[in-house]
């Protein structure tokens, strides 16, 4: 009986956690590049908010989420500022690894969000998982465009959209066994952190693309 009341708030919540999880990853590849200022802040807030905008112009929903709870680009500001003056007087050097953490994090949590407002939306399973890799792949996406990289969801090897597919299908598969949303919720957003999570620790790569030129 409390599941209607439950899962609104619960989906908010892993929103806010996947966003600022997001966001310090961005935060540590705009301090990596040495970005000023303003790019530390639109960096961190392409890495926020670009998945889930671009999420939220294909399923037509509005206000978009960051628009809704303005506030949250208040926290990022602030966020960013405080960061900023912290790497600087504790002389932290962000590496690649460093940002791998918190961004498996928002990983697990916004393609678990993304996909349970897909089918609530009732889209077709498939549909609904792509909404789901599309939230949590796309701000990651951004960031490293901006930053003149090729997207490490492309190039690593390492399983990082695969994993957000898998998740999707984790949280579809318990819908259909009955499990109440929001337990299926944070199960997809468990299995996909501990997927990414086991592919860095055993640095486990999927196969690279090779020509028969190159063999």
């Amino acid at each position: 009986m409390r599941e209607p009341a439950l899962l609104p708030l619960l989906l908010t919540t892993l929103e806010a956690t996947a966003t600022v999880a997001f966001a310090l990853s961005g935060l540590m590849e705009a301090a990596r590049k040495r970005l000023d200022a303003v790019g530390v802040c639109v960096v961190a807030g392409l890495a926020a908010f670009g998945g889930g905008t671009l999420r939220d112009v294909l399923l037509d929903r509005r206000p978009f989420f960051w628009v809704e709870h303005a506030g949250w680009l208040w926290a990022l500001l602030g966020g960013c500022i405080v960061a900023m003056l912290l790497l600087r007087r504790r002389h932290f050097a962000p590496t690649e690894r460093a940002m791998q953490w918190p961004d498996a994090v928002g990983l697990g949590l916004f393609s678990a969000g993304g996909t349970q407002l897909a089918l609530a939306q009732g889209l077709p399973a498939i549909v609904a998982v792509l909404m789901g890799v599309v939230t949590a792949v796309f701000g990651g996406v951004l960031r490293d465009i901006v930053c003149n990289e090729i997207p490490s969801a492309f190039r690593d090897h390492r399983p990082y959209a695969v994993c957000a597919f898998a998740g999707g299908w984790v949280l579809v598969a318990a819908r259909s066994l009955g499990l109440d949303d929001s337990a299926a919720v944070l199960l997809a957003a468990a299995a996909t952190f501990g997927l990414r999570a086991l592919a860095l620790a055993t640095d486990y790569r999927l196969p690279a693309w090779t020509s028969g030129s190159e063999r």
